[in-house]
């Protein structure tokens, strides 16, 4: 640890663990100082469906083994192109590539402070 606080060890480790599962372009955003509903997203691209389905399942079971719950989120979009989880005090966006494009999350939120990469 580099003397971060908990919550950003847990943000990062999100990230690495995305990125691990074949996840592009993962960023995480620090939110706190813009609104109170969560305090951080992460934001990955999707290649597909089923690499979509995957990625929620290694969120699902990275959550359980740490002992936190995924509050909403894990039901696939209809066209798998955007599916929020929210973990509580993160949001994790997986998103596909056209989706990410569209609605360009890190544009609406450009005042947030980067922590990852």
């Amino acid at each position: 640890m580099d003397g971060l606080s908990p919550e950003i060890e847990q943000v990062r480790a999100i990230c690495r663990l995305l990125e691990d599962h074949r996840a592009s372009d993962v960023k995480a955003l620090d939110l706190r100082p813009l609104h109170s509903w969560t305090d951080f997203f992460v934001i990955a691209t999707v290649s597909s469906g089923t690499h979509l389905s995957g990625l929620l399942r290694h969120i699902r079971d990275y959550a359980a083994e740490q002992g936190f719950a995924v509050f909403r989120g894990g039901g696939r979009a209809a066209d798998d192109s955007w599916t929020p989880v929210d973990l509580g005090t993160a949001v994790v966006h997986l998103m596909n590539g056209s989706a990410r494009e569209f609605y360009e999350l890190e544009e609406l939120w450009n005042s947030a402070a980067v922590l990852y990469p």
